[in-house]
């Protein structure tokens, strides 16, 4: 099974791009997860294509996502919405063929405080993906509250019990993904 990564963060330390790497670390033999971040893609401006086409960081990431069985996407939350690199990712992709049509797509979050662990960023992402023709998992949902003591510095997960959760939703997407019910 070949699974794609896309952290909705740009910090090299980001909790979400760690929470992608756990995954990746977790994966059963014969499963790979790719791990994929948003770094050079430009603002989204229909001008550019008009100039010089389609970005090609952004057919590359249309290709990967394309080519693989299921999408992970880790969002933190953003003034209590999807943050806008990933939005304007979206927007991107929305316009290169339609690869998440029917793709198979979890979504996982972590952030700081005890609030909503990106709970309503999650749900606006849901949306967005609605309009991407992509199938979005409906359970389990994972949200990760009080990032700040259930990673390390350089973004790793350290939390034992966090890491058992997400090995809970890992295999439930797994099955999802293969089995397509």
């Amino acid at each position: 099974m070949k699974l794609i990564g896309i952290s909705g963060a740009l910090r090299k330390a980001s909790t979400n791009t760690g929470l992608l790497r756990a995954l990746r670390e977790m994966a059963p033999a014969g499963v790979e997860l790719e791990i994929n971040t948003l770094h050079g893609i430009p603002l989204f401006d229909e001008d550019v294509i008009a100039a010089s086409g389609k970005p090609a960081v952004v057919l590359d990431l249309a290709e990967r996502i394309r080519g693989a069985d299921g999408v992970i996407i880790a969002t933190p939350e953003y003034q209590f919405s999807v943050p806008g690199v990933l939005k304007n990712a979206n927007d991107w992709l929305s316009i290169c063929n339609a690869p998440f049509k029917w793709k198979r797509t979890g979504i996982v979050g972590a952030s700081a405080g005890a609030m909503a662990g990106t709970a309503r960023a999650q749900y606006h992402l849901r949306q967005n993906l609605q309009g991407l023709q992509a199938i979005v998992m409906p359970r389990p949902e994972f949200f990760v509250v009080h990032n700040e003591l259930k990673f390390d510095a350089e973004g790793n997960l350290t939390d034992a019990e966090t890491r058992e959760r997400l090995e809970k939703w890992f295999a439930a997407f797994r099955e999802w993904v293969e089995k397509k019910p």
